[in-house]
């Protein structure tokens, strides 16, 4: 476990709280509904629920997801392989 914890908001880390918000305002302004609030609240209660488990969660899988993307082999061999 690390020294220190990331900044939270409302049970989540504060740039999962972010995220959430700007993709709760994009779908409140193409729908012009309230109801756009009802998946945020679903999504921010699971990203509280992963929090719990380990608050670096969002930040170990962006970091993943833009230092190893996907290679054109990935469908053969179902893994990362790398060009020797």
């Amino acid at each position: 476990m690390a020294l220190t914890r990331p900044q939270m908001f409302a049970g989540v880390t504060y740039r999962y709280f972010i995220i959430n918000a700007v993709v709760t305002a994009e779908l409140f302004l193409i729908f012009r509904t309230l109801w756009a609030f009802a998946p945020a609240l679903i999504v921010h209660l699971a990203g509280v629920l992963i929090c719990l488990q380990d608050s670096r969660a969002l930040d170990v899988y962006l970091n993943r997801s833009m230092r190893c993307p996907r290679i054109p082999n990935y469908r053969l061999w179902r893994c990362n392989s790398y060009r020797a």
